[in-house]
């Protein structure tokens, strides 16, 4: 019987959290309020956190904390503490970049796994074999490894060294993450969580001589986005992942909402257990993935750096923007004996509407709101306000964390 890798997932917050562990992730990564390499998503607090690891544990699945900053000496007095308080409530692993933050955690909780971030630009074995002599369980492969040296690399590390790799989701422009350019324009330092994500804007060029004077750089007539690399997608290539030794895929998007956690995690669960169950079968249902895993928001896919140096076509040339599949209108979090469910609302939809309710199990269905209620029992026609709790009713049952989005 093959066994599959494990599908890793990120959080942003508990809610996500719990949707990504529902949605069919095997484990999931989050970030604290400090040390992690997301400080502009919403993040944990350490109640939301343990809460999160309880519920991830009481469905048999794991949680993972980044703390992959590159650390300054006013940092680690502060790791120290932070890791003494993560002893406490027992994450199944910590994903660490820097050697003095690693020393601290071995230190700190040796009972915790640690995993070396990507951010490590982990590229060859000796990485992976240097890492595993300190104690590390899983190492984190930097994006710009193709399939074959992911390959190589397999059959020179022990077995009991884990491999995990991202197969989904944004590409950095710098190498393994390691970007100055936040911090060299807007202070905001990439390596310590506050990427300012400079490499989706537009950029000129300026003459020496001639100072003020802007050049475009252009493709075509709508401008360059000279950095701005396509999101990675490997759901149409999951067996050659399987087969070069990867224990874990890894979907990137910690700052990315409920409805693309959710719609990433059901498509790759449903692909492998698909694989699993028959190849000819994922095989026959590669068409129909693609086209789910776009009913989320996205940039334009590409298979990065499995199948050696990307081309021109791994490039976006006249965009910044994301490519809006459905729209999010939030996800269901309880439902009342009177059949009115209450949600936190991301965007506007009326009484009448008909809508898209996606299920835990990645099956989706279409209803109808018959009514809209704010907490204090007022009928509304509409719901304007973005992050307001209201209570709506539909035609067809929901459930606790049923999402809801808009059709086609």
């Amino acid at each position: 019987m093959r066994k599959l890798p494990e599908l890793l997932l990120p959080a942003s917050c508990l809610e996500v959290l719990k949707i990504a562990v529902l949605y069919g992730a095997d484990a999931v990564y989050i970030g604290g309020e400090l040390y992690g390499l997301r400080a502009k998503a919403k993040n944990f607090s350490m109640e939301d956190m343990a809460e999160g690891i309880r519920f991830a544990h009481a469905h048999g699945k794991k949680v993972y904390v980044t703390a992959n900053i590159t650390a300054h000496e006013r940092d680690l007095a502060g790791v120290r503490k932070y890791f003494e308080e993560l002893k406490e409530i027992q994450p199944d692993a910590l994903i660490i970049s820097d050697p003095g933050v690693f020393m601290i955690a071995k230190d700190v909780c040796p009972e915790i796994d640690i995993h070396i971030s990507t951010q490590a630009n982990n590229v060859n074995s000796s990485d992976f074999n240097f890492w595993h002599s300190l104690g590390a369980k899983r190492v984190v492969t930097a994006r710009e490894l193709s399939l074959a040296e992911i390959r190589g690399i397999r059959t020179k590390i022990p077995d009991d060294l884990e491999i995990e790799t991202f197969v989904h989701g944004a590409m950095c422009i710098s190498y393994s993450g390691r970007c100055l350019l936040s911090n060299y324009f807007t202070g905001r330092d990439a390596n310590l969580g506050a990427c300012t994500h400079p490499c989706r804007w537009r950029y000129h060029i300026v003459e020496e001589t001639r100072p003020g004077v802007y050049l475009p750089i252009e493709e075509n007539e709508r401008g360059t986005f000279i950095f701005n690399a396509k999101d990675l997608n490997m759901i149409a290539h999951l067996p050659e992942l399987i087969e070069a030794g990867i224990d874990s895929f890894k979907i990137e998007g910690r700052m990315k909402t409920a409805l693309y956690v959710a719609t990433v995690a059901s498509v790759y669960r449903k692909a492998m257990n698909d694989y699993l169950e028959s190849p000819e079968l994922y095989a026959e249902r590669i068409p129909a993935y693609e086209e789910q895993i776009k009913s989320c928001t996205y940039r334009e896919f590409s298979t990065g750096f499995f199948y050696g140096q990307p081309d021109e076509t791994a490039q976006i040339y006249d965009s910044n923007t994301y490519v809006t599949g459905r729209v999010y209108y939030g996800y269901i979090q309880e439902v009342r004996e009177d059949g009115y469910a209450r949600f936190e609302q991301k965007n506007k939809f009326s009484v009448g509407d008909h809508l898209e309710v996606m299920h835990p199990d990645g099956s989706v269905t279409e209803t109808e709101v018959l009514s809209i209620r704010t907490p204090e029992g007022e009928e509304r026609d509409s719901c304007p306000h973005p992050e307001e709790i209201l209570y709506i009713r539909c035609a067809d049952p929901l459930h606790a964390f049923d999402l809801m989005r808009s059709k086609n």
